[in-house]
């Protein structure tokens, strides 16, 4: 699934020790969509080596790509939105390689003309140049 927006909130980077042993991190972040009644989203990314890599900055635009995963603890359920991959949405305009053809480049140049075409001189009875 994924889903675009603005980046409104990063919450505090959180920390632990597994029960084996081994360090793990998770980052959440609050985005909201663009549609006509916005929505926020709190979404996480985990591990040390995605957030950073992510780096997201308040105010960004991003397509968040998730999975959504509810699991029971002690009679309660939770619900999480797992970030795999964020991508910064592409320029409006790309920018031509050097040399690359436009379309303004396959078009004749253009001449103006400043004077009308001459058609002999006007009869009063038909005024038609043929």
């Amino acid at each position: 699934m994924e889903i675009t927006g603005r980046i409104i909130a990063i919450l505090p980077e959180q920390g632990g020790i597994s029960k084996t042993g081994n360090e793990w991190k998770k980052q959440e972040y609050v985005l909201e969509t663009h549609d006509q009644y916005p929505k926020k989203v709190c979404f996480q990314l985990f591990g040390a080596d995605r957030i950073a890599q992510a780096s997201i900055q308040p105010g960004e635009e991003l397509t968040v790509h998730f999975d959504i995963e509810s699991r029971e603890y002690q009679g309660r359920w939770f619900t999480n939105i797992n970030a795999w991959k964020v991508e910064r949405p592409m320029a409006a305009s790309p920018i031509s390689e050097p040399g690359a053809i436009t379309p303004e480049d396959m078009m004749p140049p253009f001449t103006p003309t400043t004077t009308a075409p001459d058609f002999g001189p006007a009869n009063p009875i038909d005024d038609l140049p043929f």
